[in-house]
């Protein structure tokens, strides 16, 4: 089973899919925004992301870009999920879009899919690269807004 990163500002959305996945064996660590989420990247080893978008300060794509301009996490199967439709954004950072409510199976299988895609390339995050330079936005602009192929999957 999968360390999982929950992110989302509305507590009753992350207490309940906590619950799911725990009880379906996962371990979870919860955020209710971008800069907890950031911050619980530079100390646990997380295998798998969940984003909910609309989010206030950082959106959840611009926490998937965030995620993904670190090193140790450029390659972080990332699955957005929200009530909100998917944004129109051509240079996608997140693998899997899902559109609330989703179903459980739904979500179980894109973990799965996810989770074992990194297993087989076997890319852990080493969690070497400054949480706080990142969102100081100490990034190469010409790395800023690339297109994150590496870290997508069907």
């Amino acid at each position: 089973m999968a360390n999982i990163l929950l992110v989302d500002d509305d507590a009753e959305n992350l207490s309940s899919l906590q619950l799911a996945l725990e009880s379906d064996g996962h371990q979870v660590s919860v955020a209710g925004d971008g800069q907890r989420a950031l911050a619980i990247l530079h100390h646990e080893s997380i295998q798998f992301m969940i984003t909910d978008y609309e989010m206030p300060d950082i959106n959840g794509a611009e926490l998937c870009r965030l995620v993904h301009a670190q090193h140790a996490y450029s390659e972080l199967p990332i699955l957005m999920l929200s009530a909100a439709p998917e944004p129109p954004n051509p240079w996608t950072s997140w693998g899997r879009f899902l559109r609330k409510p989703a179903r459980f199976e739904e979500l179980a299988a894109a973990i799965h899919a996810g989770v074992s895609r990194r297993m087989i390339t076997g890319k852990q995050p080493s969690r070497t690269v400054s949480v706080s330079a990142v969102l100081r936005r100490q990034i190469p602009a010409a790395s800023r807004w690339q297109p994150v192929h590496a870290g997508c999957w069907p």
